[in-house]
């Protein structure tokens, strides 16, 4: 018996499509022998997720990481000039819990 608890669905979406589109995605649905919302709704959370891991996960090869990890290692180089107008102009210009204004 499965112990996952299905979650009510309340939120609506909603979204204008071409009639070739709708038929496309009414016959790719028919193929799997789902309905076109449940076909619509899985996908789009599939296609949803892959773009959010895309988005957040960094992966890298062995020679990267490797690379990566020696650069995190290495000891710190001075700033340069353009690096420090930059300090400069973000302490000027950007308020943030770090960097209060003097009351």
């Amino acid at each position: 018996m499965s112990t996952a608890v299905k979650k009510a669905k309340s939120e609506r979406l909603v979204a204008r499509i071409s009639p070739d589109d709708k038929e496309t995605i009414e016959r790719a649905a028919a193929m799997e022998g789902r309905s076109l919302a449940a076909f619509t709704v899985e996908h789009l959370l599939a296609k949803a997720r892959e773009v959010i891991e895309e988005r957040t996960v960094i992966r890298l090869n062995e020679e990267e990481s490797r690379r990566f990890v020696e650069i995190l290692n290495a000891p710190p180089r001075k700033p340069t000039k353009e690096m420090l107008a930059a300090l400069k102009l973000y302490r000027e210009t950007v308020v943030s819990d770090v960097n209060q204004p003097a009351k």
